[in-house]
């Protein structure tokens, strides 16, 4: 019998773990040849379905450890729980006023009553980590160690590079046990912050500070890609060009928002209260940790009425929750972009600058026979009238642009006979197994 597709993403990790293991990492430090230094980096991105989160190995620590992180698109740093084994013998934890706090903008001096180990430490730099599912923080360490990662010329897997010195926070147990799944020991956080994933990547490197996401289903990997384009999907299509872009806003936690000044359905225009759409940094958070997009409560209520509207020729269901507009699937004819269903377009900051979705993105499937639209209600008070859910984000290139505040996104790649799990990851039984740098 074939292995179940479902154990796919971690099959696909230890085929990267075992060709890394071959060969030493290269380390670049600040003062090696720019010319031996990566364009850009990547990760695979896989998605646990029963969290429906998006989850990243990323190697850290002397000897290397994979550490299953979640990944938050708006989370201020990397941080990992310290309590639980955590062995390494690269292992720092800056003194508070050091050079590595201030870069953190870090200034509260910190004590620990307990023994001391990773993330216990006295007169160290303090810092809040978040669990961005159960909104919980808690108290930790800034601390500093290796961390490894592929690099990519944007098809393939290529040789680890490493950074001996990476800042992250230090957190205790209790915050990765709530919402997270099994094994996961923390988030890598991508927002706009001085120590969050990208930025560090950026500035050891000497890389633009730019990323791009390409999230997909339990059923594939996505990818994570950091630096310059291109961002090649087979079969060899790349997908960093054409792009739609609109600007990108930065809220004072580093989050990233955008500007939906209105939502059209097959064409037509949303009675939305344009005063919901005025909101600044922005009317939409994108979100990687939200797994279906939110809608303020009127929003939602007109939106999903207009849908029905809409699509009046297809027979509905009973709701399935957390859905509130569902349909007879056996009545509806499957297409290369999924169901085919009423588009729906999120007009950006001019009407002709438009992201559009499609089937794919718009109805999920909760049980056989049915079709829901992936939107939910967030009552009356949500963090932004919109919040972009990742489900609405897969098989879509999102390319975040921070030096020029710009969003590129692609829409669905499945239009383009392609989508995110198509990184070639064949080449990990061969690039990666390379000499490993140190950068």
């Amino acid at each position: 019998m074939a292995p179940s597709l479902h154990c796919l993403p971690v099959f696909l990790a230890l085929i990267i773990l075992v060709a890394a293991d071959q060969q030493p990492p290269t380390t670049l430090l600040p003062n090696d040849n720019v010319s031996s230094r990566p364009n850009a980096l990547v990760l695979l991105v896989s998605k646990n379905e029963a969290t429906n989160l998006h989850v990243v190995d990323i190697q850290k620590r002397t000897p290397l450890k994979p550490v299953p992180l979640v990944l938050d698109v708006n989370g201020r740093s990397l941080w990992v729980d310290c309590e639980s084994n955590y062995l390494s013998s690269t292992y720092n934890a800056p003194q508070c006023h050091s050079t590595q706090c201030s870069r953190a903008n870090l200034h509260d001096c910190r004590t620990c009553s307990a023994q001391t180990r990773p993330g216990c430490h006295n007169n160290t730099c303090g810092l809040n980590a978040v669990n961005p599912v159960s909104g919980e923080t808690a108290f930790g360490e800034l601390a500093q160690d290796v961390l490894s990662i592929p690099s990519t010329e944007g098809s393939s897997l290529g040789q680890l590079v490493t950074i001996p010195q990476f800042l992250f926070a230090c957190a205790p147990s209790s915050l990765a046990q709530k919402g997270f799944p099994p094994a996961v020991q923390g988030v890598a956080g991508l927002g706009h912050t001085s120590i969050a994933l990208p930025t560090q990547l950026a500035s050891h490197f000497g890389f633009q500070q730019k990323f791009a996401l390409c999230l997909t289903s339990p059923l594939n990997h996505g990818v994570l890609f950091v630096g310059e384009a291109p961002y090649r999907l087979h079969p060899g299509i790349d997908v960093s060009h054409p792009l739609g872009s609109t600007p990108l806003s930065i809220s004072r936690e580093g989050e990233y928002y955008i500007q939906v000044t209105s939502i059209r359905i097959n064409e037509r225009v949303v009675p939305v209260n344009p005063a919901l759409l005025n909101r600044r940094p922005g009317s939409t958070l994108i979100s990687t940790t939200t797994p279906y997009t939110v809608l303020e409560h009127s929003i939602f209520q007109t939106f999903t009425q207009f849908y029905a509207n809409q699509m009046s020729w297809a027979p509905r269901v009973q709701p399935i929750a957390p859905f509130g507009l569902c349909f007879d699937a056996t009545k509806m004819t499957a297409t290369q972009i999924g169901p085919e269903v009423a588009n729906i377009d999120l007009v950006l900051h001019n009407r002709n600058n438009v992201w559009r979705i499609v089937g794919a993105n718009s109805m999920v499937q909760p049980r056989p026979g049915v079709w829901c639209l992936g939107f939910v209600d967030g009552g009356s008070n949500p963090k932004a009238p919109i919040i972009l859910g990742s489900y609405q984000l897969e098989d879509n290139l999102l390319q975040f642009d921070l030096a020029r505040s710009k969003l590129g996104f692609s829409s669905s790649l499945l239009f383009r006979g392609t989508h995110c799990g198509n990184f070639y990851v064949g080449s990990a039984q061969t690039s990666a197994a390379k000499e490993e740098k140190h950068v």
